[in-house]
């Protein structure tokens, strides 16, 4: 289990430039947006942390992965060369202060600092993943090894359903997150995901954002060669 520390992502989010088609240009949300962070900062609202396993998968594989005695289907991870061995599984939250303080907020009839408080944990929240994902494929990279492609539950290549097992491979229960029977996420800023582990793994070709309507103006769009952990390392240590 990683922590990351609140202060410190919010520091990340708030130097990060206004991207085109964010809108945070307009002098209003950007003054909304200021106000969310300083109320994060005070209040010490963003508890981050993020657990990760890597799976070995069971023989035979096929479209239909078997991993920890778990089984996802996600062919998409299947690699056009080399082999695939493993399943690395990740959860990311923020914690709950964060939900319970934009519910209060919506209660005393802030609306527009709420959104703007919901909108500020989605940035902190991918600003974390990044950073846990990034120190995964270190880890994967020392073993030898190689990590490429994405899929998060409720993705093109990954039903929502799968949503428990990615949980449970993860051992998400450590950072207390939990999964509802409408398989959304408690604490609900926390996301998940499955990447695929093993050797001499080509660069994934594909983005779990190549489905999306909205891609091409989506500031936060993953190109579908150079998804975060797309990058191969061949061979083993």
């Amino acid at each position: 289990m990683g922590t990351v520390r609140g202060i410190e992502l919010l520091r990340r989010v708030q130097r990060a430039p206004a991207r085109e088609g964010d809108g945070r240009g307009a002098p209003a949300r950007a003054r909304l947006r200021e106000e969310a962070l300083e109320l994060a900062q005070r209040e010490a609202l963003v508890d981050a942390a993020y657990c990760w396993r890597v799976v070995a998968l069971e023989v035979p594989t096929g479209a239909h992965l078997h991993a920890g005695g778990e089984r996802l289907h996600a062919p998409w991870l299947l690699p056009e060369s080399g082999e695939l061995t493993a399943l690395a599984c990740l959860v990311c939250t923020l914690g709950e202060r964060l939900e319970r303080r934009i519910c209060e907020l919506f209660a005393e009839r802030r609306a527009a600092l709420a959104l703007a408080l919901d909108e500020l944990g989605n940035e902190l929240l991918f600003e974390l993943a990044r950073r846990a994902q990034d120190r995964l494929h270190a880890r994967v990279r020392r073993g030898g090894l190689a990590m490429a492609g994405e899929l998060r539950a409720g993705d093109p290549g990954l039903a929502l359903q799968a949503q428990p097992a990615v949980l449970r491979l993860a051992q998400a229960q450590r950072l207390g997150v939990e999964v509802t029977p409408g398989a959304m996420m408690h604490p609900v800023k926390s996301t998940a995901m499955v990447l695929g582990v093993g050797i001499d793994l080509p660069a994934a070709r594909w983005s779990r954002c190549d489905p999306c309507p909205s891609r091409e103006r989506c500031a936060r769009r993953v190109p579908g060669a150079a998804a975060a952990a797309s990058a191969a390392t061949p061979g083993r240590a």
